[in-house]
């Protein structure tokens, strides 16, 4: 079993707010969290795919009213959009009655759907936290490997085989493909979406140009970008936005595109062990996503996550915007003898960053010239937590 780092984070919400909204990619370990959180105060606990426990709910009010005092867990929400309503006014009358905090717990797997639904009628009243896949803080140093080849689902990182885990994520963007993404968004054919997932991960770190993905596609600028929105709200591609100042340069406006999970990432291409990813030219933009994704975890809540790049080649491949606006300029390398190029030098004069770091895959940490350090995932994002 993996210690979740977030499910401090979780029971402190629930000891503080009437609701909390667990948000995240299906598989990614929310009902294992919640079920374990369960084991540790009164709780009842709904699955809203199961007719069964859809019926108890035929009315709602009824029905939750004989359980004020329990926690109560309602797995895949987005299933009954009406019930918002009926939460407000259970979670408002238990509040006149002194029950202030803990009384329910819902997952979704999608963060379209719950925030729309939830945050118009919950407004003041519930948390929303996000559950990533496993990190690289979460496993210990000689893990990172297979965690990066493998990627971040519990049951893809935990396969007993390489070829177990690959067939696990298969399945998985199968699943996503023919059943999630027609439940929760718009009706997009499955092979469509595939080519357009599959063209993301040979993409991965680039600038997003959705003329391009168009072309290829056979469709107009205007249904990539609703494909793009759609990947992004199901928490499985992360848009990296470039950072916007009066610094006086040219500064390119396109984002960058992510798939978030590395294994997934992996899967789209066929590459099904380490080795098969370190002899494929995407290992270095991979390894740069599976970077961001620990990173951005670990940082402050509030820390703003941007790119930095001017037309004249001035590059940062990760600016952290930490809460008090300082800078955190990172540079992302797979070499265990990384240099540093003169982008990145000519970006930090532009910005003047209180830190310039250089992470790589190596034990140790040690000093460069200029102000950098060169420093290992696993320190960084230890120094990060420390921040918060």
């Amino acid at each position: 079993m993996i210690e979740r780092r977030i499910a401090i984070e979780l029971t402190e919400l629930l000891d503080s707010i009437p609701a909390v909204a667990l948000l995240g990619p299906r598989q990614v370990g929310k009902t294992t969290l919640a079920l374990e959180i369960a084991e540790r105060r009164p709780s009842i606990y709904l699955d809203l795919e199961s007719d069964a426990d859809r019926a108890r709910l035929a009315e709602p009010e009824l029905y939750l009213s004989e359980h004020e005092d329990k926690l109560v867990i309602l797995d895949e929400v987005h299933r009954l959009p009406n019930l918002f309503q009926n939460l407000r006014g259970l979670i408002d009358r238990g509040r006149r009655a002194g029950r202030k905090a803990g009384r329910f717990l819902l997952l979704g797997s999608a963060s379209i759907h719950l925030l729309k639904q939830s945050g118009e009628t919950l407004a003041g009243r519930i948390a929303y936290l996000e559950m990533r896949p496993i990190d690289g803080l979460e496993i210990g140093a000689t893990d990172l490997g297979p965690l990066w080849a493998r990627g971040g689902f519990p049951d893809s990182f935990l396969a007993v085989s390489d070829r177990a885990s690959q067939r696990w994520r298969q399945d998985f963007i199968r699943t996503y493909l023919e059943r999630d993404v027609p439940l929760l968004g718009p009706r997009i054919p499955a092979e469509t979406l595939r080519r357009f997932w599959t063209m993301l991960a040979h993409h991965q770190a680039g600038l997003l140009n959705a003329a391009e993905f168009a072309r290829a596609l056979g469709v107009d600028g205007k249904t990539v970008a609703s494909y793009l929105d759609l990947l992004v709200d199901l928490l499985l591609v992360r848009r990296l936005e470039p950072w916007h100042a009066n610094v006086g340069k040219r500064l390119v406006k396109s984002p960058r595109v992510y798939v978030r999970d590395s294994g997934i990432t992996h899967a789209l291409l066929g590459l099904a062990t380490q080795e098969d990813v370190l002899g494929h030219p995407v290992a270095g933009a991979s390894w740069e996503g599976f970077v961001i994704e620990t990173l951005t975890a670990t940082a402050p809540a509030g820390t703003l996550s941007n790119f930095y790049r001017t037309a004249a080649g001035a590059e940062i491949d990760l600016l952290l915007t930490l809460p008090g606006q300082r800078l955190w300029a990172i540079e992302i390398k797979r070499s265990l003898m990384p240099k540093v190029e003169k982008g990145f030098h000519q970006a930090c004069e532009d910005l003047a960053p209180e830190r310039r770091i250089v992470v790589f895959p190596g034990p140790e940490r040690f000093p460069l010239q200029h102000g950098i350090e060169a420093m290992p995932l696993q320190d960084l994002g230890r120094a990060l937590l420390d921040e918060a």
